[in-house]
């Protein structure tokens, strides 16, 4: 057998050689501003408005998106608190110009009370824009803007700030109210709970419209009952089926020390028939007319000498069924005893004064109705005629007395208004003066 010598070492197979694998070439380097503008793109495109160089601006902070030269400055600054409802809120932009701009409360409403949103306005280069109206007190207000820079890029700011909360307020009741129709002699009407020390304030906050267009003006009066009012008066009567729309921009405004209103009113009304009622005292005589057209002369029985009717223009204010009438609401009488004492239930009452002058049925006076005056100040008649009366007069009609010796009556005495002339109602207005 041969032997296979030792000095020759035995040699595996060789493998066949695996192929060997290229590295891909590196990349360059982007240039590092091409990588900043590349990133902000991305971020952008993928957050909207979500990306941001700030914090949640529901905690106060304010917020912008990156990507713009466009930078957006908001005052009052992000998260001030105790901010004046009369302070302007300001939006500026440098490297570009604002596209829009929105001034919104946060949250619901409190104590039945809306929180109003700030209107205002663009410079004409939209740089800038400025509040045009007070804000509502205690209130959280968050502005949003968008801005642009020359190359189209826009930004996103939003900003938080809160409104000091009223320590004291005034409120206000409006008539009329409701897309109701009046008569042609009833003003715009604003009473206020509380005294009005700025009363300039308020009224730059009132704006009225009308179709077709009727010259007016706001005169101030202080009511009967010692209430501040501001009405806006026609210069003559209100044509009948005029329109008629109030609006007054009142959340925010200070009426004097600290007293702020926190409401606004908006609201429309119609004129209907002209309904204008003569009553001569002399004569015991009342002539009804519509549309210009007498439709009714009945007799009445007004105020004796001692307590007479008044002269003058006066406003149906209301009108009720049945009032009870006492001497002592009006300090004629409070004795049973007294010869001047009186209470009684009334019917077909229609109130014309706050201090309780009344058109109504008197069949107590029956004897002395149209031949003498026997009342205690109010217009009595017939019951038939009183009924007829009540069933026509609307909130708004005109009675216009004459042949008194009492005097005319005041403009805050129910709506006097009418006793002033143009001239001097115009006079009463706070930003004629």
């Amino acid at each position: 057998m041969d032997r296979i010598p030792l000095s020759r070492p035995h040699r595996l197979p060789r493998l066949p050689r695996r192929p060997r694998l290229r590295r891909p070439p590196r990349p360059r380097a982007l240039a590092l501003p091409a990588l900043l503008l590349a990133l902000a793109t991305i971020t952008t495109a993928c957050t909207g408005s979500g990306g941001s160089a700030g914090a949640d601006s529901r905690n106060g902070k304010s917020t912008q998106t990156t990507g713009s030269s466009a930078k957006v400055a908001v005052t009052p600054a992000a998260g001030t608190s105790g901010v004046s409802p009369g302070a302007p809120v300001k939006v500026a932009v440098t490297g570009g110009t604002l596209r829009t701009v929105t001034v919104t409360p946060v949250g619901d409403a409190t104590d039945g009370v809306h929180p109003i949103e700030v209107t205002g306005a663009l410079d004409a280069a939209r740089t800038s824009w400025t509040s045009n109206r007070t804000m509502t007190p205690g209130t959280a207000y968050t502005v949003t803007a968008t801005a642009a820079d020359s190359a189209g890029r826009q930004t996103r700011t939003t900003s938080t700030f809160h409104t000091i909360t009223a320590g004291r307020i005034n409120g206000v009741t409006p008539t009329p109210l409701n897309n109701a129709v009046v008569g042609v002699g009833l003003p715009i009407s604003l009473q206020f709970d509380k005294p009005v020390a700025d009363k300039a304030a308020v009224q730059r906050a009132l704006s009225v419209t009308t179709t077709p267009a009727t010259p007016g003006s706001w005169g101030w009066v202080t009511t009967q009952t010692g209430y501040d009012r501001v009405d806006w008066r026609p210069d003559a009567y209100w044509k009948p089926g005029t329109k008629v729309t109030l609006t007054a921009k009142l959340s925010g405004i200070d009426t004097g020390g600290g007293r702020y209103l926190r409401r606004d009113v908006h609201d429309t009304f119609s004129i209907g028939p002209s309904r204008i009622s003569y009553v001569d005292l002399r004569a015991h005589r009342m002539r009804v007319t519509e549309n210009g057209r007498t439709v009714k002369v009945f007799p009445v029985s007004a105020g004796q000498a001692r307590f007479p009717t008044w002269d003058g223009t006066m406003v149906v204010i209301s009108k009720q069924s049945t009032v009870r009438m006492t001497s002592s609401s009006v300090n004629i009488a409070t004795a049973k005893d007294s010869a001047d004492f009186y209470d009684k239930d009334v019917h077909w009452a229609v109130n014309i004064t706050t201090s309780g002058t009344y058109t109504h049925a008197a069949p107590w006076n029956a004897a002395f109705i149209g031949k003498e005056n026997k009342s205690h100040g109010c217009i009595g008649m017939n019951t038939a005629d009183a009924k007829w009366f009540f069933d026509r007069a609307k909130r708004g009609d005109l009675v216009i007395s004459t042949g008194s010796n009492r005097g005319t009556v005041d403009p805050g005495n129910g709506y006097g208004d009418w006793n002033l002339s143009t001239a001097q109602w115009h006079a009463r207005s706070a930003l004629d003066r």
